[in-house]
């Protein structure tokens, strides 16, 4: 039960317009046009440009009225050159509204090109919170992953190709206009992509349920999310066509990214975007690797939460199971759950060693994300976390 202190404190609540449904991802056309559009640059990646289903993406912009200009120089995790060539596109062709369809590096992307637009400055000068100082052109995000949450947040992450680390943009400017949320577009991800996205969700889940920052409100959708993502993800990986499954999947998805986004994360992405950023990997298999690790050096500071969340994902907790009890059986559930969808590689298997550990930590105590971690970690802690993950 919420303390009444807890329950009684400011909190605020940032959410764009959504549209959640098969077929949401035909209204892109009728969205940019009820926004005043002329012509979009339609943001996405190589992969999602090349799936059967994208054509009518397309197709629903020329049936508004509206012209689209293609920018589809995305990486699997965007660099901040890209967003500065998807600025001079958007500049250069006189586009006035932004569509960004795919996974989360084209929305983050489309995030980026929108507030370079808006600033004219460069990218990484809006690193951290509440940097934004106006907000960008007319933004519609249609997700094609279940797990990024970008469709529904104030957060852009953005590599820094220099410094080799990601950078968290966190600002309600990058919040978009409206996110249309279609789960037949996620019916062509493969099984891997599908696990990897996934546990990005529950991770998101997870850390606005412990963060520092929580509420009543965010506490409600993150712990719906967690129930959700447990009983659809391996039934998505197991059957992609399911779409019951998927619709499940993209609806766990919206509730944790609306949870995170208004309590913000923590150690685990704080130290997924030091390892991602470095290395080049996918981020929802950096949260994988971690969120264990991470729990298990948190435990002690948020018990109880974690063990709503032990339940939420099915595990047995008996009444009155004291703080040792409760982290074993906890990370078992996590583990067993991470093992069903085929998570488990480890950072040593991705060829991350002992010598990158400095580098990692200091990075990823430099992180937004770090401040809303329910514990306050050192260095030495951090890394630690990542030699256990090893």
């Amino acid at each position: 039960m919420m303390a009444d202190d807890v329950l009684l404190d400011l909190r605020k609540f940032l959410a764009p317009e959504a549209v959640f449904g098969v077929g949401a991802g035909r209204l892109a056309g009728r969205y940019a046009k009820n926004l005043g559009a002329r012509r979009v640059l339609l943001v996405t990646d190589p992969g999602v440009a090349s799936q059967p289903w994208f054509p009518g993406v397309k197709a629903c912009l020329a049936e508004a009225g509206v012209e689209h200009v293609l920018f589809a120089d995305v990486s699997a995790n965007p660099r901040d050159f890209e967003v500065m060539n998807g600025a001079e596109v958007y500049r250069a062709e006189g586009c006035d509204c932004i569509v960004a369809v795919g996974g989360g590096s084209p929305m983050d992307c489309a995030k980026g090109i929108g507030i370079v637009c808006a600033n004219g400055r460069h990218v990484l000068e809006f690193e951290g919170a509440d940097n934004v100082p106006d907000p960008g052109p007319p933004l519609i995000c249609v997700p094609t992953t279940a797990g990024s949450s970008a469709d529904v947040s104030q957060f852009a992450i953005i590599t820094d190709s220099t410094r080799k680390v990601k950078i968290a943009i966190v600002s309600k400017a990058v919040v978009p206009d409206a996110a249309l949320i279609d789960p037949q577009l996620t019916v062509t991800m493969d099984r891997e992509l599908t696990a990897n996205t996934g546990v990005d969700a529950l991770t998101h889940a997870v850390e606005a349920y412990v963060s520092n920052a929580h509420g009543p409100i965010t506490d409600l959708f993150a712990l719906e999310a967690v129930r959700r993502i447990s009983r659809h993800l391996p039934a998505a990986i197991n059957d992609p066509e399911d779409l019951n499954a998927r619709g499940g999947m993209m609806l766990g998805s919206m509730y944790a990214g609306l949870a995170f986004s208004n309590a913000i994360l923590g150690a685990v992405h704080a130290m997924a975007h030091s390892l991602g950023g470095l290395l080049d990997l996918p981020h929802g298999q950096c949260n994988a690797m971690l969120l264990d690790h991470v729990i298990d050096y948190n435990f002690s500071a948020a018990q109880e939460r974690y063990a709503d969340i032990g339940l939420a994902l099915g595990a047995s907790i008996p009444p009155g199971a004291g703080l040792d009890e409760k982290r074993a059986l906890v990370l078992a559930q996590v583990r067993a759950f991470k093992a069903s969808v085929g998570a488990t590689a480890t950072l040593s298997s991705l060829g991350v060693t002992s010598a990158d550990m400095d580098r990692l930590s200091e990075f990823a105590m430099n992180d937004p994300c770090m401040v809303t971690n329910p514990k306050t970690p050192t260095a030495l802690d951090i890394r630690t976390v990542f030699e256990h993950a090893l």
